[in-house]
């Protein structure tokens, strides 16, 4: 739960003027051509939404970010809705020219469910379609290779943040190992138990971590 970022933005308002260098790549033309989607960058929320993150030892352990590209923002109304895209593989990084290699999508839900009807983030996997629309202040995060869209908002608001993250250890299926093997060491951390079993499972832990950071330097 990242609820100072919701509180700051209830501070703030959300401002809604569309900016002008919107990624049309990255949009279903037939939105872009009604010109319902808002998307900007606000450089102090987003600096609010990454010191969340850093905070978060649940994002950091499913994650493992290396960059977090700086956060955006979205406001959708009735009859918005976003179509189904794949995330582009790599982005540059505003005002530096680095190139950046998008592992993991995560939308940050800045409204409460009931403030909308629809406006669900669905996400296509090996399970079929997974149906998102999360508390404010909840984050979601998922392979950036994923097929996914945003449900036309049949009624209210729906506010949202998006961006990507880099991750020390590129494949989704190495990742979610190692979020299991951490959760599970966290548990045996907090039940006091077979010390020696602990530190065995920490050192494993580390040793693939290291391997999926060496391979991931060895491929960019």
């Amino acid at each position: 739960m990242l609820a100072d970022v919701v509180d700051e933005l209830v501070k703030r308002r959300l401002p809604v003027t569309p900016v002008n260098n919107i990624d049309a790549l990255l949009l279903d033309p037939h939105i872009l051509a009604r010109g319902s989607l808002v998307r900007q960058t606000d450089a102090e929320l987003g600096d609010l939404v990454l010191g969340a993150l850093e905070r978060n030892p649940l994002f950091i352990s499913g994650a493992l970010p290396n960059r977090v590209y700086p956060p955006m923002f979205n406001r959708y109304a009735a009859g918005m809705g976003f179509g189904h895209h794949i995330d582009n593989g790599l982005r540059m990084l505003p005002g530096t020219g680095l190139k950046f290699r998008t592992d993991v999508s995560a939308t940050l839900f800045l409204s409460a469910p009931e403030d909308c009807d629809g406006g669900e983030l669905l996400i296509e996997d090996t399970y079929g379609t997974q149906s998102v629309k999360l508390p404010a202040g909840d984050l979601v995060i998922y392979p950036a290779t994923s097929l996914h869209r945003v449900a036309p908002v049949t009624r209210g608001i729906r506010v949202a943040s998006f961006f990507w993250v880099q991750s020390l250890v590129r494949n989704d299926a190495r990742r979610s190992l190692l979020l299991d093997l951490d959760r599970a060491v966290q548990r045996l951390n907090a039940g006091g138990m077979d010390e020696t079993a602990r530190l065995q499972l920490t050192g494993c832990y580390h040793s693939l971590r290291r391997h999926g950071s060496l391979h991931m330097r060895s491929r960019l």
